[in-house]
């Protein structure tokens, strides 16, 4: 499907296409480029692989899956060229929440508010989006503006961290003190979701909109996933801490370690506020898990609402090599559609208390003065009524 936005633009925003490829590459590895020179390889490295899969993920997108939106990719032409693309993906199960992943747009007709066409056809044309998330690094002013002027505002500051190999190998040799340290599976869903709510500020809760399947891992998700790590030699370790006392989890992580050293590890940590302890005890553990494969860094995230993380990265020695700004925009007409009544968390008491009157009926009173009035006036008073009615029986 393709839309002409008005009659006076040339310009035509429809779905990605296998001959569009090679222009998108192009497009996306100059804006990476731009904004920050060491994330290019890796951006290339997914394009390559986007391109190799191409035809499995069109195939996907005819039909509901867990997969059909892996690849959601549109693109801006003007006279047969390509001049723009954007690349968005959806952020939870539920796709209430959808993310910008990377916009580019030709240099030669930045000033014809592409990018803003982009972003504009997004939030019509996928109607599930009523909130959008995105990263942009600080530096990046051109797309940062570009946000800006279409609506979004800053949820929370991203700090990248990378932790040196000599680094990871004197935290591995300190001995780990985690009893309750339990693997993950489906059934650990619901409290990790508890984790991950209580672990962030309720404006990130209610962008995030999370729910207890975002934690789970669906078979035909898992064979993907599987099959993902086999290709790119990645090994992925995970654990959560289990607090007997509270029946909640206090501590998640995951590693994603990769067995060949061609690139760095990465990690996700999640630690309950009130637990902040844990942090030595899982980056220790994180270290152990990749200790035996070949040296390499691993890359962490903390966000500004973690101050706690912030300073045990600093004070272990490592060192940030990112800053980037998350941000998000709400489509309003879409909240406002989307507001229900949740049938499943009312109370039985609170559905039958709509069917009660507000206050009890007060018996009406008949006074001498209107019983006189209405016998001047010729009306039966309810007194003849009443007889009336008894003499009909």
């Amino acid at each position: 499907m393709s839309i002409a936005l008005s009659p006076q633009s040339n310009t035509t925003i429809r779905l990605v296409q296998y001959h569009d490829l090679e222009a998108v590459e192009r497009l996306f590895l100059e804006a990476a480029a731009l904004a920050d020179p060491d994330t290019v390889a890796e951006v290339g490295k997914q394009l390559q692989q986007i391109r190799r899969w191409y035809a499995p993920l069109k195939f996907l997108s005819f039909f509901p899956n867990p997969l059909q939106d892996a690849f959601c990719t549109y693109v801006a032409e003007q006279n047969h060229r390509i001049c723009g693309a954007i690349q968005v993906s959806p952020f939870n199960r539920t796709r209430s929440t959808w993310r910008v992943d990377r916009v580019a747009v030709d240099a030669e007709v930045q000033s014809q508010g592409v990018g803003s066409q982009l972003l504009r056809y997004c939030f019509e044309a996928i109607w599930q989006a009523r909130t959008w998330v995105l990263e942009v690094n600080v530096n990046d002013k051109t797309t940062l503006a570009l946000y800006r002027q279409n609506g979004f505002q800053p949820l929370a500051q991203m700090a990248y961290w990378t932790i040196a190999p000599e680094l990871l190998q004197a935290l591995a040799e300190r001995e780990v003190d985690l009893p309750n340290l339990l693997p993950i599976s489906n059934a650990d869903a619901p409290l990790l979701y508890q984790l991950d709510t209580v672990s962030m500020p309720p404006l990130m809760r209610q962008v995030f909109d999370r729910h207890v399947h975002d934690f789970k891992t669906s078979l035909p998700g898992a064979m993907v996933k599987g099959m993902g790590e086999r290709l790119n030699q990645i090994e992925t370790s995970n654990g959560y801490v289990f607090e007997p006392q509270r029946k909640a989890a206090i501590g998640y992580f995951q590693v994603q370690a990769c067995q060949d050293g061609t690139q760095p590890h990465t990690a996700q940590i999640t630690v309950h506020p009130a637990y902040t302890w844990l942090y030595p005890e899982l980056a220790s553990k994180m270290a152990q898990v990749v200790q035996p494969l070949p040296p390499q860094s691993l890359h962490v995230a903390s966000a500004d609402y973690q101050p706690e993380r912030e300073e045990y990265l600093e004070h272990i020695g490592a060192s940030r090599f990112a800053h980037t700004l998350m941000m998000s925009r709400s489509v309003w007409h879409k909240v406002r559609e989307s507001k229900s009544v949740r049938l499943e968390g009312l109370q039985l008491s609170e559905v039958l208390q709509g069917f009660q009157p507000v206050q009890k009926p007060v018996p009406g009173r008949i006074t001498f003065k209107h019983t006189k009035l209405a016998a001047r006036m010729g009306r039966p008073t309810p007194s003849d009524r009443a007889e009336t009615s008894s003499d009909r029986f």
